[in-house]
């Protein structure tokens, strides 16, 4: 554990606690059924390969996934994200995804669409998902071929996409702005509104790699844009700068300093929700891997993970000054990325003040106001 928050303070009075008195509050998870992905995106943050036998053999069985599932649903889950790598490389996606219906859940699922065939959109049709999201990651095969490194993965996706849309299935289209498709976010971003009216976002802020690997994470920082490039894209796209001007007073917060407090988690992780990996281990968010934060489901109950772990993270304190004078009086903290779990896989430290963080919040408020 790093000793600067081996402290642990008093449980603080969190809406979570009313669960542990045998109050029925409702629940989300997030169940990453592989991490491989038949993709190798520059930016990615857990692909692994999609014929990884070791992956594989790690994975959580349908047995497996449905005992856990259980468990949720008796803590009082009502919807759960299905999620990777690439969900659909699972050759039994479909038992997952209808076991998980038939507990009464709402099951989103995250995908690239490159695997989609017409039994996925038969079962969509007649079983429909609350939500099926899908990345956009290119307006052009050349782009979008450089961020995959797959040849033909932008035919698949075009097939996928246009097999989804034909037949009514609704999607929901999201991109990432990374610095080898910044140039093409007002094409791929009239793309995604053109498919998709009611719902389109991009994310310009790009985490470490849950596994650590140095090689890809030298790829992520590599594909990040600086502060400046940041605000000029969120800036130049009109319904992002109008949300961003409206919601300016709800961004930036006084009230959010923690002038005199040393708790670590300010966030939700824990709050309402939780994510299980590939290989069962139980985290309060899907970012948030510090060894100390997690819990081995294959190993104990979601009821032991829920009533004793999250509890003792929530609780956790920094005696880190730097952290303490910089990052925990910053009332900045909606336009940052730092957090804890973020912290922890930039720097291996989850009370570390880490400088792109500060130095993109610092534009995004500095272009707000102007």
């Amino acid at each position: 554990m790093d000793k600067s928050f081996t402290t642990y303070d008093s449980l603080p009075n969190y809406p979570l606690w009313d669960r542990m008195k045998g109050k029925r509050v409702p629940l989300s998870f997030d169940l990453e059924i592989t991490a491989r992905c038949n993709n190798e995106c520059r930016h990615c943050y857990i692909n692994l390969p999609a014929g990884d036998k070791g992956a594989q053999k790690k994975e959580l069985s349908l047995a497996e996934i449905s005992n856990i599932a259980d468990q949720a649903v008796s803590l009082g889950a009502l919807w759960c994200l299905i999620t990777g790598g690439e969900p659909f490389l699972r050759e039994d996606f479909f038992d997952i995804y209808l076991m998980l219906k038939k507990k009464g859940l709402l099951v989103s699922v995250f995908t690239n669409a490159c695997l989609v065939n017409e039994e996925h959109v038969k079962v969509f049709k007649k079983y429909p998902p609350r939500d099926l999201e899908v990345t956009v990651y290119g307006a052009t095969k050349e782009t979008y071929e450089k961020i995959t490194r797959k040849q033909g993965s932008f035919d698949a996706f075009q097939k996928g996409l246009d097999l989804l849309l034909s037949l009514g299935v609704k999607v929901r289209l999201k991109a990432m702005a990374l610095r080898s498709n910044a140039h093409e976010l007002p094409e791929i971003a009239r793309f995604c509104r053109k498919h998709t009216k009611d719902y389109f976002r991009f994310d310009p802020l790009l985490h470490l790699r849950f596994d650590g690997d140095p090689k890809r994470n030298e790829e992520i920082r590599a594909e990040r844009l600086s502060p400046q490039e940041i605000v000029a894209i969120e800036q130049a796209d009109e319904e992002r700068a109008d949300a961003l001007r409206k919601g300016c007073d709800k961004l930036i917060m006084p009230e959010l300093e923690h002038l005199h407090c040393n708790h670590l988690f300010h966030c939700g992780a824990g709050m309402g929700s939780f994510s299980v990996s590939y290989d069962g281990l139980f985290r309060l968010c899907s970012s948030l891997w510090h060894p100390d934060c997690v819990y081995d489901l294959r190993k104990g109950t979601l009821v032991e993970a829920w009533n004793e772990l999250v509890p003792r993270v929530r609780a956790m304190c920094s005696t880190n000054q730097e952290f303490l004078e910089k990052c925990r009086p910053c009332a900045l903290v909606n336009l940052c990325l730092w957090c804890p779990a973020h912290a922890h896989l930039e720097s291996g430290k989850m009370d570390a003040w880490c400088e792109y963080f500060c130095q993109v919040a610092h534009a995004r408020a500095e272009g707000i106001k102007k």
